[in-house]
């Protein structure tokens, strides 16, 4: 897939586009369902695949005071948009001069001049421009005008839910690991690099883990021990991870330590990747490392049946 960072590096329109436009933060299941469609239309023509998204989310930059959590990093997101197929993304930078284009500029001069765009793929509540002026009937109105076709993707259900980032993000919070998988078509990811701990798991309590730190703009599971894959230098392994302050110790910072199963490298500094499978149970303070530990061990016991029926 090839990454335009500015319309600049755009230097001619793409050859019959279908295209479609939008945040995508998580790339879940409705995200998927507008990759499909505007593969579906550029397909029999031989044309290009093309999506329009930013960063960072526009909502960081129009509502600073109650940014959103997001579901996938920026880096994620464009793995993902790759895995589904699109061969051109187009990642603008979302500035506070940006908020003032208007609903026309951004259709005519962005999706049409510059792109070239023949099929627009939208979902059903996609809006575009200042004060998103550029609703749906706008959108069909300006096809009609300049030539190209809009085509509005309906909502995705999935178990009886609306598959939406809104309840990605609920759900996530509430540490109800298997609807987030229904919505997303995937398990959810953390990913980080490793840091240094207080170097407590092994010495002190007998299992040593990998800790990540949790930024405040993270979007953070509920606090609980959790069913993990572990993703390092592309093997998968299996571990349980803690969410949460370490009642045990006394630890007032969040953070998210993982016991990795079959594992003795030394990853401080390398970067891992979270798959959450299944939340086991709440954080609890236990009497001390002894308590903690026999704890740990049956969480290990049922964390391996869980994962031998798991595919990484």
């Amino acid at each position: 897939m090839k990454i335009y960072r500015r319309l600049e590096e755009i230097p001619k329109p793409f050859h019959r586009p279908a295209l479609t436009v939008g945040n995508f933060d998580g790339v879940h299941l409705g995200h998927q369902a507008l990759f499909r469609k505007v593969i579906e239309l550029a397909g029999p023509r031989d044309g290009d695949t093309v999506a329009l998204t930013f960063d960072p989310h526009p909502l960081k930059i129009l509502r600073p005071q109650d940014p959103p959590k997001l579901i996938s990093t920026t880096e994620h997101k464009i793995e993902l948009i790759a895995e589904a197929g699109i061969k051109h993304l187009i990642c603008l930078s979302f500035t506070k001069e940006f908020v003032n284009t208007s609903a026309y500029d951004f259709v005519n001069r962005i999706l049409y001049q510059v792109i070239g765009v023949e099929d627009l793929v939208v979902g059903y509540d996609y809006a575009c421009g200042k004060g998103r002026q550029g609703d749906i009937p706008f959108l069909q109105d300006m096809g009609a005008r300049l030539g190209f076709k809009l085509h509005v993707v309906p909502p995705v259900s999935v178990e009886g839910m609306i598959v939406s980032s809104t309840n990605v993000r609920r759900y996530v919070t509430l540490g109800e690991m298997r609807k987030v998988r229904a919505l997303l078509g995937r398990y959810y990811q953390i990913r980080g690099i490793v840091q240094e701990g207080r170097r407590r798991g092994g010495p002190v309590v007998g299992f040593p883990t990998a800790n990540l730190r949790i930024e405040e703009e993270d979007l953070c599971p509920k606090t609980g021990v959790y069913v993990v894959q572990v993703i390092h230098r592309d093997k998968c392994y299996g571990g349980v991870l803690n969410i949460g302050y370490n009642p045990t110790f006394g630890d007032q910072r969040l953070g998210a330590e993982t016991h990795i199963f079959d594992f003795k490298q030394d990853i401080y500094g390398h970067p891992i990747k979270l798959n959450l499978i299944q939340r086991l149970r709440d954080e609890k303070k236990f009497s001390g490392p002894k308590e903690l530990a026999r704890h740990i061990s049956r969480d290990i016991e049922t964390a391996r049946s869980i994962l031998s029926e798991k595919r990484p």
